[in-house]
């Protein structure tokens, strides 16, 4: 008898020190938005590269994490990444849908050259047609911009797809520039996403 409980004492110690070692999902919080360490896209797994918050002028404005298959540290390296990607936005406070397509096509104006945006102009006509379909993003809301090689970048807004599939890699270069572009949206948002602040 006394042997059986020393084994079941020496089971459970082991059990309790194996888990102890198991690696625990970790999340990074930002303005009390969590990001988890890492996720699954298109049946890969992406780790956080970095996240940060978007500021205009004095306010908070959204949490944005940026997901990649390995972790990298320059833009050329971001978007040359060829697995797929996620920028992972949620609202800090509410922003009409105007208000938002227009930070964002000024966003990608300032960080793409004319060329650019005329090859990628059908693309972007459509992306403006989601907003257009929501009159605000409202506090807590979380947006999310997926790149999936050989289909397309698919924009979801509290998990339901929005829009359609845009399939040139270009775009969503051009997407990413605007936050890690020459002319970032946020200057201090750019290197929290490349994990470099």
């Amino acid at each position: 008898m006394k042997r059986r409980n020393i084994l079941k004492s020496l089971f459970a110690a082991t059990m309790l020190a194996g888990s102890c070692c198991l690696p625990a999902l970790a999340a990074v919080d930002v303005a009390g938005v969590k990001f988890d360490d890492s996720i699954k896209v298109a049946g890969s797994e992406l780790k956080l590269n970095g996240a940060g918050v978007r500021t205009k002028v004095i306010f908070k404005v959204y949490a944005a994490g940026l997901y990649l298959t390995e972790k990298k540290t320059t833009v050329p390296e971001v978007l040359a990444t060829s697995g797929p990607r996620r920028v992972a936005i949620t609202m800090l406070r509410e922003v009409s849908s105007d208000d938002f397509g227009k930070a964002f096509m000024e966003g990608l104006n300032n960080n793409t050259d004319k060329s650019e945006r005329t090859r990628i102009l059908p693309q972007t006509m459509k992306f403006g047609e989601v907003f257009a379909q929501i009159p605000a993003l409202k506090k807590g809301d979380q947006l999310t911009l997926d790149w999936t090689p050989n289909e397309g970048t698919q924009c979801y807004l509290n998990g339901k797809k929005i829009g359609e599939l845009m399939p040139d890699v270009a775009f969503y270069n051009a997407v990413l520039r605007i936050w890690l572009g020459e002319h970032p949206v946020d200057s201090d948002l750019k290197p929290a996403l490349l994990g470099t602040k």
